[in-house]
C-alpha cells in the first residue's frame, strides 16, 4: 500500500464507544508534534489491521516514531519555502514538515525562496537561498 504525502499523521487506535457514539483518541503527540490543530477538521481513513504491511514504509516509521523524529530535510535537498518570522539574529525562518525549522540567512519575512540545505541538526536546519520569487500569490 502506497501512502500519499498529503497524510499529516499515521498511527493505530482501536475505535471505542460509550452511549451510542464511537470515537478514535489522537495520541496527544500527533498535537505536539505533528501537523494537526485542535478545534479543526480533518479527513479519516480506517485501514483494517489485516490491511496492515508487516515491514513499514519510510514514511509510516518516521510518523510513528514520533519520539525520536528523523529531520523531514537532509543535507543537498531543495525545496522552495516561505519566509514566516525573522529570528533575533536577523535571519529568515520557513516552517517545513512537522513545523521542522529552516534558518535561511539573507532573507525577508513573507518572501518565497528556493533554498539548498546546507546543514541538519535534530531540530534546525540551515539553508542557502538559490532562487527568489519576485512574487507569488
Amino acid at each position: 500500500m502506497e501512502i500519499s504525502d498529503d497524510v499529516l499523521c499515521l498511527f493505530s487506535a482501536q475505535i471505542g464507544g460509550q452511549n451510542g457514539s464511537y470515537h478514535i483518541n489522537i495520541p496527544e503527540r500527533e498535537l505536539t508534534l505533528g501537523d494537526l490543530e485542535l478545534g479543526s477538521s480533518y479527513r479519516v481513513a480506517i485501514l483494517s489491521s489485516d490491511s496492515a504491511q508487516t515491514t513499514p514504509t519510510e514514511a509510516q516509521r518516521s510518523t510513528h516514531d514520533r519520539t525520536t523524529p528523523e529531520p523531514p530535510v537532509e543535507v543537498g535537498d531543495q525545496r522552495t519555502v516561505d519566509i514566516e518570522d525573522i529570528g533575533e539574529q536577523g535571519d529568515g525562518i520557513a516552517r517545513v514538515e512537522r513545523g521542522y525549522v529552516v534558518v535561511v540567512p539573507e532573507t525577508e519575512l513573507n518572501e518565497r525562496v528556493t533554498i539548498e540545505i546546507t546543514d541538519v541538526t535534530k531540530t534546525v536546519a540551515f539553508g542557502e537561498v538559490l532562487e527568489r520569487e519576485e512574487y507569488y500569490q
